[in-house]
């Protein structure tokens, strides 16, 4: 036992194995990579934008909407930029430090992410169902204290996580990670000291990664029965119309993250990598394109933004 303790060290840095080791591959997937980011950030970018020039997107739906552009931002910069430097630099090594400073921003944004969507479906159930009361329950103050509430909670949960990381020792002096970023579910698996503590952790998170999902479930319900209750089949679809947006967002965000950890860490797998991609990189990059080709107004207030950027001084 004595010698198991013994090897244990704290590492300087992790060894990133990426997605594959085939040059060619390598750098397709460098201009795949470099491509959605571009997207993203513009299109993310060209929301906010919308959001803020428009007084009629001036709603609580649109600003869970900014929130969630911010956010979507944030969470492919704190991943891509990274990788493709060190495809340019040719290394795959990173700092501890900021092996963990990215795994810390890493689930943070994630949560946001989840707790923004449920806000959003809270939203659509008080219009719906609620449609005399929904002024005066949607209020700013709320909506703000909503956001608020969400970043410093997701904040907070990552801090604990980041901080049990922190206390792991490993075996190797340069422990190999099989994923393209700092995935804390694969470095609790190199961990040569007690992770329990840690899996605890993390089946709370689970919970608390579900239970946005089961209101989000919930709220859908009630829609339904309530919009199933309109006579007219016009009203009908205009009230699923105004909820589009968010359930495909939902749909697609949801599908690919609860196929991956909604299972216990040592069930983690290589193969999971084009799922990590599809929520990590592809899902922010097609949320433009959801609540943009889906809204009109949206789509109307983006239009005349391009325009006037288009039109020559």
């Amino acid at each position: 036992m004595s010698e198991g303790w013994d090897n244990k060290t704290r590492v300087s840095e992790f060894l990133l194995l990426g997605i594959t080791s085939d040059p060619r591959q390598q750098q397709i997937l460098f201009w795949a990579f470099l491509s959605m980011y571009l997207i993203t950030v513009a299109g993310n970018t060209l929301i906010l934008l919308a959001i803020r020039a428009d007084p009629r997107l001036h709603t609580p739906m649109y600003f869970f909407l900014a929130n969630l552009s911010f956010v979507d931002i944030c969470f492919t910069t704190n991943l891509v930029p990274r990788l493709l430097a060190s495809h340019v630099a040719g290394t795959q090594t990173i700092s501890y430090t900021h092996c963990l400073t990215q795994m810390y921003f890493l689930i943070s944004f994630a949560n946001v992410d989840t707790f923004l969507l449920a806000a959003m479906a809270l939203d659509r159930f008080v219009a719906i169902c609620y449609p005399l009361q929904y002024c005066t329950i949607m209020t700013p103050q709320l909506c703000v204290g909503l956001a608020v509430s969400v970043w410093v909670c997701s904040g907070l949960i990552s801090l604990v996580h980041t901080l049990l990381m922190s206390r792991l020792a490993f075996c190797s002096s340069l422990p190999e990670i099989a994923h393209f970023y700092c995935d804390a579910y694969l470095i609790m698996k190199l961990a040569c000291s007690d992770t329990r503590v840690n899996q605890l952790v993390f089946l709370g998170a689970v919970v608390l990664f579900v239970a946005p999902c089961i209101l989000i479930v919930v709220s859908y319900v009630r829609i339904t029965i309530a919009v199933l209750q309109i006579p007219s089949a016009k009203g009908r679809h205009k009230a699923f119309s105004t909820c589009s947006s968010h359930l495909s967002v939902v749909t697609l965000f949801y599908g690919t993250v609860l196929g991956i950890y909604i299972r216990p860490p040592d069930s983690f797998s290589t193969q999971d990598t084009v799922a990590t991609i599809m929520y990590t990189v592809v899902t922010p990059m097609l949320n433009p394109f959801i609540y943009s080709l889906r809204n009109k107004d949206m789509k109307e207030t983006m239009t005349r933004l391009l325009n006037r950027g288009l039109k020559p001084s």
